[in-house]
């Protein structure tokens, strides 16, 4: 029923739309071309089917659902735990210390991110889950202005 030039053209038309505009499109072509079937329109052409008959759904009602794109994804630490950053910078301010040569402004921290993040936990009362990677943990030092450095072998 459909030459290969017009499904490509279907398929690139809809890749270049977003949101509510490509499923409008999507449920159009599959009124027009596949009698309403979500089924054929995602056999033939590959779009997803729940997406072709949320189209239809909405050109039946004529409500436009709206997409909720910055509720989705894991949020900032820092945003879930707002006190997070005070909590970190009261266990490291105790084992921090200037740079030797004072040609920076950062400080050096002598504690490592997974002590401090085993620390939040048994000091600060923190739960394991609730709590962010060692690396984001080092992430956070970073940006509060301390600088890890690797512990180094005692010589005997």
């Amino acid at each position: 029923m459909l030459t290969d030039t017009i499904k490509s053209t279907f398929k690139d038309a809809a890749q270049k739309l977003t949101g509510n505009r490509k499923r409008d499109f999507m449920a159009k072509v599959t009124e027009d071309y596949f009698d309403s079937s979500a089924r054929k329109a995602e056999t033939i052409l590959g779009w997803n089917r729940q997406s072709v008959q949320l189209g239809l759904h909405e050109r039946r009602t004529g409500i436009v659902c709206v997409e909720n794109y910055q509720a989705r994804g894991r949020h900032n630490s820092v945003e879930v735990l707002p006190n997070l950053e005070t909590d970190i910078r009261s266990l490291v301010d105790a084992q921090a210390q200037a740079d030797p040569k004072f040609q920076s402004t950062f400080l050096y921290a002598r504690i490592s991110a997974r002590e401090v993040r085993e620390a939040l936990v048994s000091v600060h009362g923190y739960d394991e889950s609730e709590l962010p990677s060692r690396q984001t943990c080092g992430e956070i030092l970073n940006r509060l202005g301390y600088r890890l450095k690797k512990h180094k072998k005692r010589n005997p």
